[in-house]
């Protein structure tokens, strides 16, 4: 049978280079796969999900699998592929005979094993469906039938699993709790005057005077909130709602996937920025802060981390921020232009992938663990995925999975693992980070009358504009 995956390691974004040989592609069909040149590009569902179950004499390709279970989930719920996988595995292939099935359990169930493994591992969002972590516990009994080497396999299996879904919600019930802080403690900013709010003793200069040690808090938040998304996030963001969604599991308990929650992180870094530009009284003060973050967030770009340099270059442009003119002419804006060139959308954002390559290659060749730091520009890297799922389309008109997509859509959420799952090499600074994650941040009235307040109405509209701030934030 033809390879399964056009990649010659896991993910080689060689393969979908163009040819620059004019000869036919060979096609060939196998029960229900297609596959060109040797790489399979569609298939019937279930020709697909006989590919994913192992044999005896056969275990698929770890990129298979890991395309198929990320992608599966947009035509059945992964319970529905759990347990046609388990009944494929097992109770297809029974005879009746104890001694026969009990032969045949032993010599697959190494690499049933591997199988599961490789998905609580990749998935183990997954399993807090309850139906999930029920049909693992029946593997494991059944494969205590024939193997106990397997059997004690998947209870240490279980058990890793079980201490990772912990950790994932003990971050989350933090999340929580940490956005309801900061909700109570923003309401109402507007009440309190300037001069109250800048003499408040966690004013970020006061805090942290270092661009550099700042810009490495930023990334400690960056990098935990990237480790906790999961990468059927990316697939479930676009899929539609199912009826069986419905049943009861620990899945359905999430207020909010950790995908949505990192793009909240980015708004309120971006709001963080404008409040701590906006809220000195004195210009000398609000150009000094204006000053650090043009530093953190060159600090940002030299590390790698694009996420935050964007969210505080989006801060910077507010119109609250941007229209201090005062305040910009005592600041040297040149580092602040190269930076705004990097990342620049025009030409769909040349500039920014040109530097987010260089960064790749860096952390591919890396010596140290500070230059394998990748933090790509997160709302950009949706919406590239956002243009994958809608430019091709998932089922061809014979009825087959595209799967010539879903290649490439796992190669892009593959990439987004391997910077995931780099440990952040930095010293955590308690109070920068606590300050980072609770402190308030003012909404966009306020951040526009506290621009107001800082340098006057210029025009009569600006005039109006802020007589009616006040009044209406005044009665909150």
């Amino acid at each position: 049978m033809p390879q399964t995956t056009p990649y010659s390691s896991k993910f080689n974004p060689s393969t979908y280079s163009s040819s620059h040989s004019h000869r036919q592609p060979v096609e060939e069909n196998y029960g229900g796969l297609h596959y060109r040149d040797n790489k399979l590009v569609s298939g019937s569902l279930e020709a697909l999900i006989q590919l994913l179950v192992p044999t005896v004499d056969y275990y698929p390709d770890r990129s298979y699998i890991f395309t198929f279970l990320l992608s599966s989930r947009l035509f059945l719920h992964p319970f529905e592929l759990m347990s046609r996988v388990c009944y494929l595995c097992v109770d297809h292939h029974r005879v009746g005979d104890p001694q026969t099935d009990k032969k045949r359990i032993r010599e697959i169930a190494p690499k049933i094993v591997q199988l599961l493994t490789e998905w609580t591992e990749t998935f183990p969002y997954d399993f807090r469906d309850e139906r999930m972590m029920r049909s693992l516990k029946e593997m494991t009994h059944r494969l205590a039938f024939g193997d106990e080497l397997s059997r004690r396999a998947m209870q240490r299996l279980i058990q890793r699993l079980l201490r990772k879904l912990t950790t994932l919600g003990q971050y989350e019930e933090s999340l929580a709790t940490s956005s309801a802080t900061a909700a109570a403690m923003d309401r109402p900013l507007a009440l309190k005057s300037k001069q109250q709010l800048v003499r408040r003793e966690e004013c970020v200069l006061n805090l942290c005077d270092d661009p550099f040690v700042f810009a490495q808090q930023l990334t400690h938040i960056e990098m935990e909130r990237l480790s906790y998304i999961g990468p059927e996030e990316f697939v479930r963001a676009f899929a539609q709602k199912r009826p069986s969604d419905n049943h009861k599991s620990l899945f359905s308990k999430r207020k909010a996937s950790n995908l949505e929650a990192y793009v909240e992180w980015f708004n309120r870094l971006s709001y963080l920025t404008a409040t701590e530009i906006c809220m000195p009284v004195k210009k000398k003060h609000r150009a000094r802060v204006l000053e650090f973050f043009i530093d953190v967030a060159q600090e940002c770009f030299n590390i790698g981390n694009f996420n935050s340099l964007m969210a505080i270059i989006t801060g910077m442009n507010m119109n609250p921020v941007s229209r201090l003119k005062k305040t910009w002419n005592k600041v040297n804006t040149d580092k602040f232009d190269i930076l705004v060139h990097q990342m620049d959308p025009s030409s769909n954002f040349y500039n920014y992938r040109t530097a987010l390559r260089g960064a790749t290659q860096r952390s591919s060749t890396a010596h140290t663990s500070q230059e394998m730091i990748v933090i790509p520009f997160f709302s950009l890297f949706i919406k590239d995925i956002y243009f994958l799922n809608e430019g091709c389309v998932n089922r061809l008109p014979n009825g087959h999975i595209n799967f010539e997509k879903f290649w490439e859509l796992a190669k892009q959420v593959s990439e987004f693992l391997s910077w995931r799952q780099v440990i952040c090499p930095f010293e955590r600074d308690r109070k920068t980070l606590q300050y980072l994650i609770s402190t308030p941040v003012f909404s966009e009235d306020e951040l526009q009358l506290a621009s107001y307040e800082s340098e006057g109405p210029e025009n009569n509209l600006e005039r109006d504009t802020r007589r009616s701030l006040r009044s209406s934030l005044s009665r909150m």
